[in-house]
């Protein structure tokens, strides 16, 4: 049996010249979504050492592998995300991305390099393991649907887990910082594309048209007033627009402008709220400008909601497992994530480590061209990750 005050935070120090070198080598070659073919083979290659059951391409390049314990007993889930971004890198660092417009810009580089810690920890225990563990390396985490695939060929099943875990590395908060909230923890997400259809004509002669750029101008204004009128000062939400596209010249009023962003929300009916809104000020204004308007909402990830006794025993834990740390039991962020999708009928936790570093000037936020992260963090994440499985297990 492993308990909770074991060396895990000790093995995983002894581990870190192997989480740094995998790590680093993953953020020279970033792969983009389903692209993460030379990832999945460093992590297929890696578990194949460790002598556990692994089974490769699940949704695409997704990779699945399974820890036999010494005893009967239950299977927790840990899930590690594997995909970067196409960001041209700016850090500067002597391990920068060599691929061109490629960049682990959101830690997932090192969310593999602990998930294969994990597994070398826990291989280490194996023989004091009650059940299983799962671990899986998902693709397609940063809005191209992996979650929801991996979901749909089976990731659930054979074995079932009791638990669902994942972690993010979060440079929002310093390291030594630990997010471990119950309840809603990251956003649901909506995307909106919105096509507002005027009649073109010359720059020069406004009034021979009907301007879509203005009709996009007020309502584009008009919806920023959802969140701050509508929705309760006690509720959540984002109503962000993210890209403007219309016209071709600097003389031409363009017949027709799009429009496209983001919703985010925690509750149903906070998204209820919102999509009504939008919809009711897009016809409203773009009808009173003399505009027709189409939208459509195309659905990404549900929100991120954390099992309240599971999370409580996590929380539990980290005074054994990293003395010292700094606990955020409120934590919430508008940033979605498909774990949703494997967490929606299975008790789990998804919590976040502190990464950042401003006196090594490691604290520019995610999805940044200058994204860097205090590797100290992985350590951490890899003893809390690796805790955690082993005792829940034993419950």
């Amino acid at each position: 049996m492993i308990s909770v005050d074991s060396q895990f935070y000790s093995e995983a120090q002894d581990l870190f010249p192997y989480l740094q070198t995998i790590r680093r080598d993953l953020h020279r070659h970033p792969e983009l979504a389903f692209q993460e073919i030379r990832t999945a083979g460093v992590v297929v290659r890696e578990l194949n050492q460790l002598g556990l059951e692994v089974t490769s391409g699940v949704a695409k390049t997704g990779v699945v592998a399974l820890l036999e314990g010494n005893r009967p007993g239950p299977t927790i889930l840990l899930r590690f995300d594997m995909d970067a971004l196409p960001i041209y890198e700016e850090t500067g660092a002597e391990y920068a991305s060599e691929e061109d417009g490629k960049m682990h810009a959101c830690g997932h580089d090192g969310h593999v390099a602990i998930g294969l810690t994990v597994a070398k920890i826990l291989t280490n225990h194996r023989d004091e393991l009650a059940g299983r563990v799962k671990f899986v390396f998902q693709p397609a985490e940063e809005g191209a649907g992996g979650g929801a695939a991996m979901v749909k060929e089976g990731v659930l099943l054979n074995p079932s887990p009791k638990n669902c875990l994942a972690l993010h590395l979060w440079n929002e908060r310093p390291v030594g910082w630990m997010g471990f909230s119950p309840g809603p923890v990251m956003a649901g997400a909506d995307f909106f594309v919105v096509r507002i259809e005027g009649k073109g004509g010359h720059g020069a002669l406004p009034q021979t048209t009907i301007d879509p750029i203005t009709a996009a101008a007020h309502w584009i204004s008009a919806i920023q007033t959802i969140v701050s009128r509508n929705v309760s000062p006690h509720k959540t939400a984002v109503v962000s627009v993210t890209q403007v596209k219309g016209g071709d010249s600097f003389n031409i009023i363009p017949p027709f402008v799009e429009v496209q962003g983001t919703i985010r929300t925690f509750e149903a009916e906070v998204r209820q709220l919102v999509m009504e809104r939008f919809d009711q000020l897009l016809h409203g204004i773009c009808g009173a400008m003399g505009c027709s308007a189409q939208v459509e909402f195309s659905f990404h990830t549900p929100a991120v909601r954390n099992d309240a006794e599971l999370t409580q025993k996590l929380q539990d834990m980290i005074p054994a497992v990293l003395p010292g740390s700094r606990l955020d039991t409120r934590f919430q962020t508008m940033v979605s994530e498909d774990m949703a999708f494997m967490m929606q009928d299975v008790p789990s936790c998804y919590f976040f480590v502190g990464s950042a570093n401003p006196e090594k000037g490691l604290n520019y936020s995610h999805h940044h061209p200058k994204f860097d992260f205090d590797e100290e963090a992985l350590i951490r994440g890899s003893a809390m990750m690796a805790a955690a499985a082993a005792n829940l297990l034993e419950e």
